[in-house]
């Protein structure tokens, strides 16, 4: 990405940023009310969902493993994925954690490459696992996800839109991308080819939207609120699929906005949705992000990264 384009991100990121501080500053007494509600919640619960947010580094590890042929030296990869969630939560989406592993892959001896590659690998694997799980849980939560009313004069022009993007990918982006498509494929079947890595990619990208899914659930119970296991996950998978379009550090707004939209829209009280919402931040984003930088700073340090 070019300086431009960052500075075009990080500029979004801002404008994005103090939309949600905006929102934050309007719904105050609802935000305040679900922090009481949090502070009172049942401490086994709590006890559950940071285990659960603990289990999604190794299970980012187990995930990142399995994209490489190569065998990676299992705890420094673990401090890398901890070190990587607290970097995307600083930098704009996707850019900290991505350029962590693959500083991390290089010091492995993987070339840039291949090292995007297996990033590319793990991240689509990522991306095919939560379209699976929405896939799965819908029909058992009918009505939860509800398709808006669209116009025929809105669909034959995302429509249109959609042929000319084909058409511009196709003539303009296309030959520029073929090799590394190509690279990508190759990566692939290699890694298909040892069952034993493909486990370790589709296991740990299953393991990852689970175990996030598993930390709202276990917040929901120890606030109080009586939801379904199926429920709270295709909650979740809906809410943060959403937020990854809005480049935000971390999904910093544009995640909390989802899913305490999703949580109210399925019919839980503000607050406690508010509440829900804070506890499931504070355990995958607030609470490990001093550390995680440090583990960073560490890995840094040392020539890990």
């Amino acid at each position: 990405m070019g300086r431009r384009g960052l500075y075009w991100r990080s500029g979004a990121c801002l404008v994005l940023l103090l939309g949600a501080g905006w929102l934050v500053r309007g719904h105050w007494p609802v935000v305040a009310h679900g922090a009481a509600r949090l502070a009172g919640a049942d401490q086994r619960w709590l006890l559950v969902a940071a285990v659960a947010a603990a289990g999604t580094w190794a299970s980012s590890a187990l995930a990142q493993q399995g994209a490489v042929t190569r065998r990676l030296p299992g705890g420094r990869l673990v401090a890398a994925q901890f070190a990587a969630s607290a970097a995307n939560h600083v930098l704009p989406a996707g850019l900290g954690a991505g350029a962590v592993n693959l500083r991390f892959l290089m010091r492995c001896g993987i070339t840039a490459g291949r090292g995007a590659s297996a990033l590319a690998v793990k991240a689509a694997s990522g991306a095919v696992v939560r379209l699976a799980l929405i896939a799965v849980l819908a029909p058992a939560c009918p009505g939860l996800l509800q398709i808006p009313h669209v116009s025929a004069v809105a669909l034959l022009a995302v429509a249109a839109a959609a042929a000319l993007g084909v058409v511009l990918l196709r003539v303009r982006v296309w030959p520029r991308c073929r090799g590394a498509v190509a690279v990508v494929a190759a990566d692939i079947r290699a890694l298909h080819a040892r069952p034993v890595r493909a486990a370790a990619l589709w296991g740990g990208s299953l393991a990852f939207a689970g175990l996030h899914a598993l930390v709202l659930f276990a917040v929901t119970r120890a606030v109080g609120l009586p939801l379904p296991p199926a429920r709270v996950a295709l909650l979740y998978l809906a809410a943060s699929g959403a937020a990854a379009l809005l480049p935000t550090p971390g999904g910093l707004g544009s995640l909390d906005a989802a899913l305490a939209f999703a949580l109210t829209a399925s019919g839980t009280p503000a607050a406690a949705a508010a509440s829900a919402v804070l506890g499931y931040r504070l355990l995958t984003m607030w609470l490990p992000l001093l550390p995680g930088l440090l583990v960073l700073g560490l890995l840094v340090r040392r020539r890990a990264l």
